[in-house]
């Protein structure tokens, strides 16, 4: 074990460890929860850190030396983040977790300067730490994660829109029965239905987007509370140019600093958009799970994927598994994007003391989702038609009576199907004594090709 010290006193931290005194606090203070930040969090954290030694060594503020040794440490983000020990739930704004950081690469930093760790040749706060608070560092590094994962979700929302329209032309020639309130209704084709999934996909598509625009604002630079506080102004106004050079991800220096700095609201925004992703994914998959029901006993109208062994004990059962699993995830990302909201607008005065609950809850979203949606397109890519038993349906379904209703009013047509008993071969033969219309007459209305197309006429 080696001593080291702060103003509270002096604390004794693992020989190896290459974190510091504020890191072992917070593991005293805060038992683990088994959460763990986004990779990619981690590697924005670090990219920070390298962004502002860089800038810092080209005013003038940090040496050669030093600068060398933490752009180094921050290449080796991979390895050294194992040494990220702090929960993601922490209190405190996430100071411990810029601390953990800090610490992480001082004493690597250290090391490469041919020091021991806890000698702090480069120092967590007065060297890694220069001209940054945790209130600009850790929101900037959240919302470049952000728009990393953003991308991912975008290209998995396209797979899984791609999956569904080759769907939707594969299955265009075949009729069924539509439904509503689970109910019969008139005749669509099973395309149509695979056509409407990927209009709502296309959406969420084109919304995920256009927010980037507006992750894209960071504070980075505003210190504390927005006002720059203890950084000089031309380090100010360079740094986000230096941290996009380093990053390689488009960021933008906010126009009030102050007001990024407090106010979180764009990541309620952003959450509400993966919410409204949520939502299409929950009907889609539901709606997979109605059409294979069955299958010999329900709609059974499409075939899903035998994709693993459905019971233990009732064999050939089939479950629709992965539908489940994107249900599942769904609910998940309804329930976050409730402490999202709730948490964003929990900030008091100058900061948001919330921050890391916002952005770790925020990238676990991203990811559910994205596994979600890459679940969901290979399934998809495996569904079949069940054509017999669309027309089998189809067949039977009293819905197709609805063009009648031009030629013999609402009432008579209902008075028959009532009289039939909801029997559509026997509902016609009552149609055509009380009309005195021939029963293939009434039939050649019923063009089934017709009334799935937009707008139907006899």
């Amino acid at each position: 074990m080696r001593i080291e010290k702060d103003y509270l006193g002096e604390l004794k931290v693992e020989e190896d460890a290459y974190y510091g005194i504020h890191t072992k606090r917070a593991l005293l203070n805060f038992p683990k929860t088994s959460e763990k930040f986004d990779e990619k969090f981690i590697w924005a954290y670090f990219m920070v850190k390298k962004a502002c030694a860089i800038l810092n060594n080209e005013l003038g503020y940090l040496d050669d030396e030093r600068t060398n040794a933490i752009v180094q440490a921050c290449d080796e983000w991979k390895k050294l983040s194992k040494h990220v020990v702090v929960d993601p739930l922490v209190g405190g704004a996430g100071t411990s977790i810029n601390m953990n950081i800090n610490e992480v690469i001082a004493n690597r930093a250290t090391e490469i300067l041919g020091g021991k760790k806890g000698e702090y040749l480069v120092d967590p706060i007065d060297h890694v730490n220069l001209h940054q608070s945790t209130n600009d560092t850790f929101p900037t590094a959240g919302k470049i994660a952000v728009i990393v994962r953003l991308r991912e979700l975008v290209d998995s929302v396209i797979e899984l829109q791609d999956a569904v329209q080759r769907k939707e032309k594969e299955f265009y020639e075949i009729r069924k029965p539509g439904r509503t309130q689970l109910m019969d209704g008139p005749p669509i084709m099973l395309g149509q239905e695979f056509g409407a999934f990927a209009d709502a996909l296309a959406r969420d598509r084109w919304r995920l987007y256009k927010v980037e625009e507006r992750i894209r604002s960071v504070n980075i630079g505003g210190t504390a509370i927005g006002t720059g506080v203890g950084a000089p102004k031309e380090y100010i106004l360079k740094i986000v140019d230096k941290l996009r050079e380093v990053s390689k991800v488009k960021i933008a220096k906010a126009e009030n600093l102050i007001d990024t700095t407090q106010n979180l609201d764009v990541f309620a925004e952003i959450h509400g958009l993966l919410k409204s992703l949520a939502v299409n994914i929950y009907k889609i998959s539901n709606d997979l799970r109605l059409l294979g029901s069955g299958p010999n006993t329900a709609i059974g109208e499409i075939k899903l994927p035998a994709v693993q062994a459905g019971s233990s004990i009732m064999p050939g059962k089939i479950n629709p598994v992965v539908p489940e699993y994107s249900l599942q995830i769904c609910h998940i990302i309804f329930g976050n994007d409730v402490v999202i909201n709730h948490a964003c607008s929990l900030g008091n005065l100058e900061l948001n003391q919330f921050v890391p609950l916002i952005v770790h809850t925020t990238l676990k979203s991203f990811n559910l989702l994205i596994s979600a949606c890459t679940a969901l397109s290979k399934y998809i890519d495996k569904v079949e038609a069940n054509t017999e038993r669309c027309e089998e349906n189809l067949k039977n379904s009293l819905a197709n009576l609805t063009p009648l209703i031009s030629l013999f009013g609402y009432d008579k047509v209902s008075a028959a199907i009532k009289k039939a008993n909801w029997n559509l071969s026997k509902a016609l033969e009552f149609l055509a004594e009380d009309s005195g219309v021939d029963k293939e007459e009434i039939l050649k209305k019923l063009n089934l090709k017709k009334m799935t197309g937009l707008g139907y006429s006899n």
